[in-house]
């Protein structure tokens, strides 16, 4: 049991260190992502601007009257609920620090949302998009060996793009994963997937690395690492170049490669742990496609469908 402390009260100046802490115990203990970080840097951020910086005195009144300051702000349901879990964390690590003896979240409601169903692309679409880049070029290699990737795993674009060269069990056809929260997981992938990296390996890599060291599998033409954000711009222009209409993303592959599977009969078990979903609950907005499989099932082949 962690010793209590006495309660001080915390000044401008001290509120940062305080929030500084709860970053770094984010970043060191709880392992979370630079992203991650970032959104609850930014909302701490507009907290503090909006109620003062002594949080250890606010009271649960307090804390609801910012969240109404939030409906009112016009911001969507879905914000808003991460403010609220920007909120419980903080207050959570408050508590474990002893800097409070009462959590003033506790009974802050989070606001409703629809089930928003992910979007995906269909089989024809993607064979269009992973066609796209040039096969004779060292980047169009690289660029459709990374779709192909994608598209066969499932990872996060961030997983994609720091994936490095030892991580790949090409022998065995899986990838060796560090997720949120630096989880490791094994990851699968097929035959196409495997063929395209290499394809890039063999005529695409070394000349993008032009005599250069990488411990990356995927490299621009500069010898670094792709980051997300150059991919997002390629993917983009792969969609145009074949002919989608939609908004593309990696999310969408990802969603892809996820709903593809359910159609196939994948259990949703199989399916958290391939995309490192935490929570199994994360993984069920894709019970959507398990329902409409059934339905299809009772119309081919019930007599009074």
């Amino acid at each position: 049991m962690r010793a209590t402390r006495a309660q001080p009260a915390l000044n401008g100046r001290e509120v940062g260190t305080e929030v500084q802490a709860f970053l770094n115990h984010c970043r060191v203990e709880k392992g979370l992502a630079r992203l991650s970080l970032s959104s609850y840097s930014l909302d701490l951020k507009r907290f503090i601007q909006n109620t003062g910086p002594n949080l250890v005195a606010l009271s649960p009144a307090d804390l609801n009257g910012y969240v109404e300051s939030l409906y009112a702000s016009g911001l969507a349901p879905r914000t808003i609920a991460r403010h609220l879990t920007t909120l419980r964390t903080f207050y959570k690590f408050l508590m474990q620090e002893g800097f409070i003896g009462q959590d003033p979240t506790e009974f802050l409601v989070a606001p409703k949302q629809w089930a928003k169903l992910p979007k995906y692309l269909n089989k024809n679409e993607l064979e269009g998009l992973i066609a796209s880049p040039p096969g004779d070029t060292p980047g169009g290699l690289r660029d459709r060996a990374m779709i192909e990737l994608l598209y066969a795993s499932g990872l996060r674009v961030t997983e994609l793009c720091q994936l490095e060269l030892s991580n790949v069990e090409s022998q065995m056809g899986v990838l060796r994963v560090t997720g949120k929260g630096n989880k490791q997981r094994l990851v699968p992938y097929g035959d196409a997937a495997r063929q395209a990296m290499e394809r890039y390996l063999t005529h695409g890599r070394s000349l993008l690395l032009k005599g250069r060291a990488s411990r990356y599998l995927f490299v621009t033409n500069r010898g670094s690492c792709m980051t997300r954000q150059c991919f997002f711009l390629l993917l983009q222009k792969c969609g145009l170049q074949a002919g989608l209409k939609r908004a593309l993303s990696p999310h969408v592959i990802r969603h892809s490669f996820a709903t593809h599977l359910v159609e196939g009969g994948a259990d949703l078990r199989s399916v958290q742990i391939m995309l490192g979903h935490a929570d199994i609950s994360t993984t069920q907005v894709y019970t959507h496609v398990a329902q409409r499989r059934l339905q299809d099932v009772v119309e081919r082949h019930h007599p009074r469908a």
